[in-house]
């Protein structure tokens, strides 16, 4: 079976919200939070926006390359995966300092173009990404995987950037991660059942 490119709702908020809620506590989160608070957050956005558009266009061409295993393989590599992202998330600490050495503040093009480079960088093999090309593999919905993951990643940045230096008042990363892997083992534990997708 191929990827489809058709649309399915369903697996758009589900997918929407998995990847949201992956995405805020993650490495990539806290350098565009820390990047937001030293330059233009729309040059930050951008930037950022940019490199995931084209990490999830990867991750969907990698997740549509897996689809074409057999599907008793994918539906238990896919479950397997997503408990493994649930315990990843769940023990894993960032490095809050992730962009200390950005100290002075960038011109517009200069903010975009770090942006995109740092983000580009660290979302490679990211959770997320790995996430989306998994959903992809399993439901063989490219469209819906690729728009879900991509419009979750710049909806989680946005809100980031808005956030700004006081996230760390308002939002406790360790709730998100835990909240994260929350979703993904039951994510996990829905694929391994057979009853997501």
């Amino acid at each position: 079976m191929t990827a489809n490119f058709s649309f399915e709702i369903n697996l758009f908020f589900s997918t929407f919200a998995l990847i949201f809620f992956a995405e805020l506590p993650d490495k990539t989160a806290i350098a565009s939070l820390i990047l937001s608070t030293r330059n233009n957050p729309w040059a930050v956005f951008i930037g950022s926006a940019s490199a995931f558009l084209i990490q999830s266009l990867v991750a969907v061409f990698i997740g549509s390359l897996f689809g074409l295993l057999p599907a008793h393989i994918i539906h238990i590599a896919s479950g397997l995966l997503f408990l493994g992202f649930a315990v990843v998330m769940w023990v894993k600490r960032e490095k809050e300092e992730t962009l200390e050495t950005v100290k002075e503040r960038l011109t517009f093009a200069q903010s975009v173009w770090v942006s995109f480079v740092v983000i580009f960088i660290a979302e490679w093999g990211d959770l997320t990404q790995l996430a989306s090309a998994t959903l992809v593999a399993k439901t063989h919905h490219a469209f819906t995987i690729f728009l879900a993951a991509t419009l979750a990643l710049w909806t989680a940045t946005a809100l980031v950037i808005q956030i700004g230096h006081h996230a760390k008042k308002i939002i406790s990363s360790r709730l998100l991660q835990n909240i994260a892997s929350a979703v993904f083992a039951v994510v996990g534990i829905l694929l391994l059942a057979g009853t997501w997708g």
